[in-house]
C-alpha cells in the first residue's frame, strides 16, 4: 500500500450537513425509540437494575469505537463510510476488495434489521392507543410506516436536512420529558430494589451482563451514522468526529436519565421478565398513565411515536448510501448506483433497503436486535478497529485531521469489547452470524469468478 491515501473523489452530492444537523442526524438515530422499548429486555436479562452495568459496559465500548470512526471518518470522508474504510485498509484490490464486499453483504441484511427494530418499537407502542391491534395489524402498520418513510426521503439531501432538525427537536422534547418527569417522582426505593444475589459474580452473571451489554449497544448504534453520508459533510475533519464526540456525550447522560426516571416510578418487577408481560411493550406509556392518567400518556405516546419515526428516517437516510458508493467504485451491483435524474440520490439503494426493512419488521424485536448485532460485529466493528491499526502502520503520513486520543489503548479496548459482546451470545445467534459471513465469502468468489477479478484474476495486471 502507498504511503498516502488519496481522498474520495469527486462527487456530485452537495455537502450541506453541518456540525448541527450532522450531531441531529446522529442523535435522533441513536435515541429513537430504544430506550423506550429496550428497558424491560434489558432489566429481563440480568433480573433487575444491576442490568443497567450493562449501559456502562456498552458505553465504554461506544466511546472508544467512535474514535476510532472519527479518525477514520475524519481522514476518509465519503458516502458508505465503513466500506471506504475497510476498503483501503485492507488494499483497494485485493482483501480489501473481500471485506468491503462482506461488508455491503452483511450491511443489506443487518442495516434493515436495525430499520426495522424502529417499525417494531413504533407499532409496539400504537398498540397502547390501538386497542387490540392484531397480529395482521401489526404487519400493516409496519408496511404504512415503512412507504411514508421512503416517500419522505425520496427528495433532495436539501430539504432532508430541515427535516432531520425538526425531527430531532420532536425527539429531545419526547426524552426532556421523560426525565422531567421522572426526576419529580422519583423513588429511590423502588429504582435501587435489587432482587437476591444481584451481584453474585457468576458465570450465569456474566452471560447476562453480556445480554444487557448487547441491549445498551442496539440502543447506541447510530454514533456514527454521520459517516455514512461524508460526501454530504461540511468541513468533515472537523464536523465529524466532533459530532461522534457530542452525541455520545449528550445521549450517554438521556440514557441513563430516561432508565433511571421509569424504575424509579414502575417498579422492575411489572414488566420483568418481558416475555411475560404485555405492557413492557409501551413501558413509557404506563409510566406516564402512573403519574398522570391514561389522556396524558396517550398524548406522550404520539410524542414516544414521533420520536420512532424519527429514528427510522435517520436510519433509511445514512444506510442507503452504503450500497450506493459500493457500486458507484464497483463492489457492488451497478444498479445501487444510480442517483435520481432530477432530484440528485441514490433512489435504488433507497428503495431496496426500504422494502427490505419492511419484510424484516414482521419479526420478534429481540430476534431483530440479536441478529443485526451478531451480523454486524465481525467485519464491521472489529474490521474497523484492526483496519485502524494497519493505515497506522502502512500510511503513517496519511492526512489525519482527528488523531485517536491515547492510541492504541480505546483500540484495544473497542476491540475487547466487541470480542465480549460476541462471545456472550447465544450459540445459535453466533451460528447465524458466521454463517451468514460463509454465505458471503461464496458470493464473493462467485462474483470475482464471473467477474474475472481478484482472487481468479490480476486487476493490477490489466491497468
Amino acid at each position: 500500500m502507498s504511503a498516502q491515501i488519496p481522498p474520495v473523489t469527486d462527487t456530485p452530492l452537495e455537502r450541506r450537513f453541518g456540525l448541527l444537523p450532522a450531531t441531529a442526524l446522529n442523535m435522533t438515530n441513536m435515541i429513537g425509540v430504544g430506550p423506550f422499548i429496550t428497558i424491560p429486555l434489558l432489566m429481563t436479562a440480568l433480573g433487575g437494575p444491576q442490568a443497567m452495568l450493562g449501559w456502562v459496559v456498552a458505553l465504554v465500548i461506544v466511546i472508544c469505537d467512535g474514535m476510532v470512526w472519527s479518525e477514520l471518518g475524519a481522514a476518509m470522508p465519503g458516502s458508505g463510510g465503513s466500506f471506504h474504510y475497510l476498503r483501503e485498509a485492507f488494499g483497494k484490490n485485493r482483501y480489501g476488495r473481500l471485506m468491503a464486499f462482506l461488508f455491503v453483504w452483511q450491511f443489506v441484511l443487518s442495516g434493515p434489521l436495525e430499520i426495522a427494530s424502529g417499525y417494531i418499537g413504533f407499532a409496539d407502542y400504537a398498540s397502547y392507543i390501538w386497542k387490540g391491534l392484531t397480529r395482521p395489524g401489526v404487519i400493516g402498520l409496519v408496511t404504512v410506516v415503512g412507504l411514508i418513510n421512503i416517500a419522505l426521503l425520496y427528495r433532495r439531501i436539501k430539504s432532508i436536512v430541515k427535516i432531520t432538525v425538526s425531527l430531532w427537536i420532536g425527539t429531545l422534547i419526547t426524552v426532556l420529558a421523560v426525565i422531567i418527569t421522572g426526576a419529580m417522582h422519583f423513588n429511590r426505593h423502588i429504582a435501587f430494589d435489587f432482587p437476591p444475589g444481584a451481584f453474585n459474580f457468576s458465570i450465569g452473571f456474566f452471560l447476562g451482563l453480556g445480554a444487557a451489554s448487547r441491549i445498551g449497544i442496539y440502543d447506541y448504534l447510530g454514533y456514527y451514522d454521520v459517516c455514512y453520508i461524508g460526501d454530504e459533510v461540511k468541513d468533515p475533519g472537523r464536523v465529524i468526529p466532533r459530532s461522534i464526540l457530542i452525541s455520545t456525550a449528550a445521549v450517554a447522560v438521556i440514557y441513563f436519565g430516561i432508565n433511571l426516571s421509569i424504575i424509579g416510578v414502575v417498579p422492575w418487577r411489572e414488566f420483568v421478565p418481558a416475555a411475560e408481560h404485555v405492557q413492557s411493550n409501551f413501558i413509557v406509556s404506563i409510566f406516564m398513565e402512573k403519574i398522570y392518567g391514561s389522556t396524558v400518556a396517550t398524548i406522550f405516546t404520539l410524542l414516544v411515536l414521533w420520536t420512532a419515526f424519527g429514528s427510522v428516517f435517520a436510519l433509511l437516510l445514512g444506510y442507503s448510501r452504503i450500497p450506493f458508493a459500493a457500486a458507484e467504485s464497483g463492489y457492488f451491483f451497478k444498479a445501487f448506483g444510480r442517483l435520481h435524474p432530477t432530484k440528485n440520490f441514490p433512489y435504488v439503494s433507497l428503495l431496496v433497503l426500504g422494502a427490505i426493512s419492511i419484510i424484516a419488521g414482521f419479526f420478534s424485536l429481540g430476534t431483530v436486535i440479536d441478529a443485526l448485532i451478531v451480523t454486524r460485529i465481525l467485519v464491521q466493528f472489529m474490521g474497523q478497529v484492526f483496519g485502524l491499526i494497519l493505515l497506522r502502520r502502512q500510511a503513517p503520513d496519511m492526512p489525519r485531521p482527528y488523531r485517536m486520543w491515547l492510541y492504541p489503548v480505546p483500540a484495544v479496548i473497542a476491540m475487547l469489547g466487541w470480542i465480549f459482546v460476541f462471545a456472550t451470545t447465544q450459540l445459535q445467534v453466533i451460528i447465524f452470524g458466521v454463517g451468514v459471513l460463509a454465505l458471503g465469502c461464496v458470493a464473493f468468489l462467485v462474483w470475482s469468478w464471473n467477474s474475472k477479478l481478484w482472487p481468479f484474476g490480476l486487476v493490477e495486471a490489466k491497468s
